[in-house]
This record gives structure tokens, sequence and C-alpha cells, in this order.
């Protein structure tokens, strides 16, 4: 206990002189980000750039019928000026607590164990309900299944946790996906799955598809994960089962990200956490890799180069490994909407300015970006009712799926009519937080649509 006690101590100094430093650089570093995102979007303009406000954040896309629409109806039901002003200047502390705090209202899974190609077993945990708590989950065949993938490091994070609670009350089946080796999952096999390998992902997603047939099929990632899902998305193409895709403060330049680093915090708390996990099958593992250089690194690019690059007669260089693993080195062959939502003040992933590609958003009508001036790492916390804090990001994340599941509905019923400008009445899949503020109609505006054709090409 008092070991426990002087870490929150040193923890809470640590917090405080950050968010001294913040408030001293913020209104500088806000203001320069500014200047250069109005020089970017200024050059950017030509190739049908488009800035548009979403309360106090930024939706940056390239132009269309699904962007006009994101811009109607997203944030109708979650305010990030919710977010209380006490929060606004701790980014590294909304992170801590929506990362490393154990969640309010533990999940209640159905674990499923899947045998992939390789004789290796990845884990598949159905949320059923919440501990503590009466009821379940809705019914398989009443609900769209919503596809989760924890970060890279496979924690169950509080920000997970919460995630999945909203969804259940939204009408969704959310399901976990569990990489091998981790959350319990069995290691059977001496390969692991590298930071940008879809492979164990895509067959989860086929046995979901063959386990729901008819259900409609989401994927929500965090942090990291974001990495794998993006993976899976470009190398699919059009033939991918996902209808749309949210990714919550996603890494989307891993490899300048390794090579940068992350704060000293937030580095060591994420190298510490997969070294203990990698630790448990140190004898198996031993087989192919060096496991005194795995467990010895000092930074996390060290230690995914010495688990994944330096194989026993399998070696390769650190270019090569992120040629095949980068998230977006197939961007182009992505086929389903995505909404990546990043903050400004992201401690973990770093400045807007240099980690994000804004050039993909301007030209990739697939890809949008929603940026908020607060948050941290996958924090985005405001006041809930329901408990002291919420992740406004994940709040929006489901709204967005909500949007592009009636966009489509929409679009589909708008092509079978004789008149397409006429509105039409829409079923509700998603319930609950999506008509939380007084005065929002039950159906969205869609008074503009478009064929959204998939670019079949692979």
């Amino acid at each position: 206990m008092a070991v426990w006690m002087v870490g929150l101590v040193f923890l809470g100094l640590l917090v405080w002189w950050f968010g001294r430093r913040r408030r001293i650089v913020c209104s500088q570093g806000l203001r320069k980000w500014v200047l250069e995102e109005e020089t970017e979007e200024r050059s950017l303009r030509g190739k049908g750039a488009a800035r548009s406000q979403v309360w106090d954040c930024q939706l940056i896309c390239k132009p269309s019928a699904l962007a006009r629409a994101l811009l109607r109806n997203l944030c109708k039901s979650a305010d990030p000026k919710a977010l209380p002003w006490s929060w606004k200047m701790w980014p590294y502390l909304q992170t801590v607590k929506q990362l490393l705090w154990p969640p309010d209202h533990p999940l209640e899974f159905a674990r499923d164990y899947l045998q992939v190609a390789d004789n290796g077993i990845v884990a598949l945990d159905w949320v059923v309900g919440l501990q503590n708590r009466s009821g379940k989950g809705p019914g398989a065949a009443e609900a769209a299944v919503l596809l989760v993938v924890p970060n890279a490091a496979g924690k169950i994070t509080r920000n997970v946790c919460q995630l999945c609670q909203l969804a259940l009350e939204a009408g969704y089946y959310p399901v976990i996906f569990n990489r091998r080796g981790h959350n319990g999952c069995p290691l059977t096999s001496v390969r692991l799955q590298s930071f940008g390998d879809p492979s164990d992902l895509k067959e989860a997603v086929m046995y979901i598809r063959f386990r729901h047939p008819t259900a409609v099929l989401f994927a929500v990632s965090e942090g990291s994960g974001s990495g794998l899902l993006l993976s899976h998305l470009g190398e699919c193409g059009s033939s991918c089962d996902l209808s749309g895709v949210a990714c919550i403060s996603p890494l989307l330049k891993c490899q300048d990200w390794f090579e940068a680093g992350s704060p000293w915090l937030c580095e060591w708390s994420l190298l510490l956490y997969q070294k203990r996990v990698i630790s448990r099958y140190a004898k198996a593992l031993q087989e192919v890799v060096e496991m005194e250089s795995v467990l010895g690194s000092r930074s996390l690019r060290e230690f995914e180069e010495a688990l994944f690059c330096h194989r026993k007669g399998q070696a390769m260089t650190w270019e090569a490994y992120w040629g095949c693993n980068e998230p977006l080195r197939d961007a182009d062959e992505v086929a389903v909407p995505v909404l990546c939502i990043c903050s400004a003040d992201d401690p973990v992933r770093g400045p807007p300015g240099r980690t994000l590609p804004w050039e993909l958003f301007h030209t990739n009508p697939h890809f949008f970006l929603l940026l908020t001036p607060h948050g941290g790492h996958c924090g985005f916390l405001q006041k809930s009712p329901s408990s002291s804090s919420a992740s406004w990001g994940n709040m929006v994340a489901l709204e967005y799926l909500g949007v592009l599941d009636k966009f489509f509905h929409t679009e589909e019923a708008t092509r079978e009519r004789p008149r397409p400008g006429r509105s039409v009445i829409l079923h509700h899949c998603s319930q609950g937080i999506f008509q939380s503020r007084e005065g929002v109609p039950a159906t969205l505006d869609f008074q503009e649509t478009f064929t959204w054709q998939r670019s079949y090409t692979r």
C-alpha cells in the first residue's frame, strides 16, 4: 500500500509539472499550429480541400455528400464544449485516467477462441453485459456488430470498457479482438502478430461474418490498435466486410512515431507492460528471437526491432519492416469511410503538424479527420450523468456510425424511389445516446445523396 501511495504522489507531481509547463507554452503552441494549418490549407485548396467547424472542432475532409451529412448531423448528442475546464489543461491526466485507471463497471464476456491458418489462436470476447448489473446485451440477430480493436499492447482499458458499455446501450453487439498471447489468449505458436499484419484480424472478421451473415458490421479502434485496423482495410480493399470504421486517437505515421519516441512516462509505461506480457512466453520464443535483447530494450523502437526484425534466420532491416507494416501503406485501396478522432494536445502521438497525414484527408474521400483542441490520447473526458466522467470521443464514434447507417439506408431507399428528393423515414439502428439532446429531430437531414460506389480494385 505504501508503494502505491508513493507512486500516486509521484505521478501527481509529474502531472502538475507537465500541466504547468503546458500552461506556459499552450497559447504560443496552438497559435503556431493554427498558422501552419492555414498555410497548408491554402496550398491544398486547389486540390479540393475542405475544413468545416463542428462545435470547437475541425472536420477536415474532401467535399462530398457524406461529408455534408456528417457536418449536419455529427456531434448532435456529444458536445465537446461540455468538457470540464479543469480537464482541458491536463491532457496527460486524461490519458492516464482512460488508459491506466481501472473501469467503473467491468464487462461480462462470452469468449470464442479462433484457430487461424498457422494453428495460432486469437480470442473474440463478445460483450454480453456489465458485471454487477442486471440485464444482457442485445441479441445477435437484432443488432449491428461492433468490432473493437484495443491498442497494440492488447490492454482492455477503461476507455474500451466505456465504449462497449455505450455500444450496448445504443443497441450494438460489441466484440473485442484479442491478438495471440493477449488477455489470456494462449500462444500456441512461436509467431507473434507484428504491428501492421492484419492476417489474424482478417480471419476474425470472416468468422464474425460467418456467424452473423446478415448483420451490419462496424469497427472502432483505440490508439495504436488503429494500425492493425487500417492495414486490414487497405489489404482487403473493396472486398472488406466492414461498413464503417472509427479510429480514436490513431497513430497514422507509425515509423516516425517509433523513431521520435513518446514522453518518457508514456513510453516506459507501455514498454514495461509489453515486457511483462512477452516475458510469459520467453522460453518458447527463445527459439526464434533473442529474448535478452527484447527484455533488455530501453525504448519502444528497440523492443519492436528486437522482437520482429532480428529474428533468427529471418532478419530484416527496420525500413523493410515498416514497408510491410505501415498502416497507411495501402491507403488508396481503402473502400469504406473512416473517421479519425484526434486532439491537438495528444501527448502520445505528438504535435498534429508533423504527425498527421493532412494530404490524405484532403484528397481521399474515404478518410475524415475530426480534430479537437483538447482531449489528450483516448481521453476526451466530459461530465456524464452515469459517471463522474465519460469519453466524448466514444460517443462521437458511435454517433458517426449511426449517421453512416442512416446515410447508406437513405441512399438505397432513394435509388428505389422515382423522386430522390423526397425524405425517407428510416429505421433506428441506434437508440439512447443519439437522442439525448432536446430538440434534435428523430430523422436525419439528408437532402443531398450520391452513389457511394466502392472502387473495385481487388
